[in-house]
């Protein structure tokens, strides 16, 4: 059952935890007019694609493919997603000072890279950065948040 009334299902996840020989290479360039963003220092999650997660991904971001949100409107939307704890199954990571990232030893599947992006000079609303990706065949794959 896909959409936001998709069960948490643990076992969903289990393609998620084999080896594999893909890589995500991540970089933000993210600008609101002006203003670039930056991610640096910030942490980068990477959620298996489950119909659980995409549906919560849905209600989250308002789209299970690719979005650009104020943070805390994706927070504020946190009571109203599909309950259920995906945490040991999300690979975390942390962007670089040249607000770049990578996920390796990825198999194939489909997954949910995640980040908060802030104004990279002054003061501004955080940004939360959503994009789904396919990892497939051994290649390296270019994200662009």
């Amino acid at each position: 059952m896909d959409g936001p009334s998709a069960a948490f299902n643990a076992g969903a996840f289990a393609w998620s935890q084999r080896p594999g020989p893909n890589v995500i290479a991540g970089r933000l360039n993210y600008r609101q007019g002006p203003v670039r963003f930056t991610c640096a220092g910030s942490s980068v999650v990477l959620t298996p694609e489950t119909p659980w997660s995409r549906g919560r991904m849905a209600i989250l971001y308002g789209s299970p493919e690719r979005a650009a949100l104020p943070a805390d409107d994706v927070r504020a939307r946190t009571d109203r997603a599909p309950p259920g704890d995906a945490g040991p199954f999300v690979k975390r990571t942390t962007c670089d000072e040249a607000d770049q990232f990578a996920f390796g030893g990825l198999p194939d599947g489909a997954w949910f890279a995640i980040t908060i992006a802030r104004p990279a000079i002054g003061n501004g609303q955080s940004v939360a950065l959503m994009r789904r990706v396919l990892t497939r065949g051994g290649r390296v794959v270019p994200l662009i948040l």
